[in-house]
């Protein structure tokens, strides 16, 4: 694992700059709390990132169980922190203001466990099934999978449509899959292990018990519409460069819900809205080269 980088923080001032073109008031607060603690904890550290990634060796062989709650919220430098975030601003804008506050934080606690328990038991069984025990030490940090975890969610209450993947329409309900093998097509230092726990997480919740248990531990509120209240109305401070766009929901949802708020998602895949987000952040600087 490589150590962060010393000096200017550019894909930490990035997105810095996108939060500001969206308007912290148009951030819901679970949402914009995940990434204040995240920056955060980039900037502030608890331990070093080689003692808050997470693999067998260390968490379960010797013990060191505190690391299913480090890992997922450092990041290995700035570029790492700036896309995992950017896609955290629009999972989340688009799933706290359906799931409502107090559920979808329940969410992101569970999925960030219960990832990272997925995660130990496919490098366990990989390292098993292959005679490899170096698998055991293969150490992983970092949000994205919660990230995979939120998409798969994402992905099943928005189940139309296609996604652009490496030039590739891939329907809505597979592009999770084809994502996991892209990002690792492209970038093979990833943790794919860890992207594919995301994954797993996310289908547990929606086609498995996952939820119903979940529901069955909060008792006193549930995921459903049992708190109309935590629906969220988003004034327009701020400025997103997100205009004249169509609606990210499909028509009928949530119609109390002001039509102002569609312009922060634009009806837009994951990969358009990170290209817009990198535009915006870059436009007042000129550039048009995006790296």
């Amino acid at each position: 694992m490589q150590r962060r980088s010393r000096g200017v923080n550019t894909g930490l001032i990035l997105l810095l700059s996108q939060i500001f073109h969206v308007g912290i008031n148009n951030i819901p607060p679970v949402t914009l709390a995940t990434l204040a603690l995240n920056v955060w904890l980039f900037l502030n550290p608890l331990k070093p990132l080689l003692n808050s990634c997470l693999s067998v060796e260390k968490c379960y062989q010797q013990k060191d169980w505190q690391r299913l709650l480090l890992s997922p919220l450092h990041h290995a430098d700035d570029w790492h922190l700036y896309f995992n975030m950017v896609s955290m601003l629009w999972k989340g804008i688009n799933l706290e203001r359906r799931l409502g506050s107090r559920w979808f934080a329940y969410v992101i606690i569970v999925f960030s466990i219960l990832t990272g328990v997925v995660y130990l038991l496919l490098q366990f069984a990989i390292s098993e099934l292959m005679g490899e025990p170096d698998f055991r030490r293969n150490c992983a940090v970092g949000f994205s999978g919660v990230l995979f975890a939120l998409k798969v969610l994402n992905n099943h209450y928005c189940p139309g449509g296609f996604v652009n993947v490496l030039g590739f329409p891939v329907p809505n309900r597979f592009a999770s899959w084809a994502e996991l093998v892209a990002i690792h097509f492209i970038s093979p230092g990833t943790s794919f292990a860890g992207h594919l726990a995301g994954i797993l997480v996310g289908l547990l919740y929606t086609q498995g018990p996952m939820k119903k248990i979940m529901e069955t531990c909060a008792g006193i509120f549930s995921s459903n519409n049992s708190y109309p209240g935590q629906q969220y109305y988003f004034n327009s401070a701020g400025h997103s460069g997100y205009q004249n766009h169509y609606s990210y929901s499909r028509p009928g949802l949530y119609e109390d819900v002001p039509r102002n708020y569609d312009v922060y998602t634009a009806g837009l895949s994951e990969e358009e809205q990170l290209e817009r987000a990198l535009r915006a952040s870059l436009w007042d600087q000129g550039s048009h080269n995006i790296t």
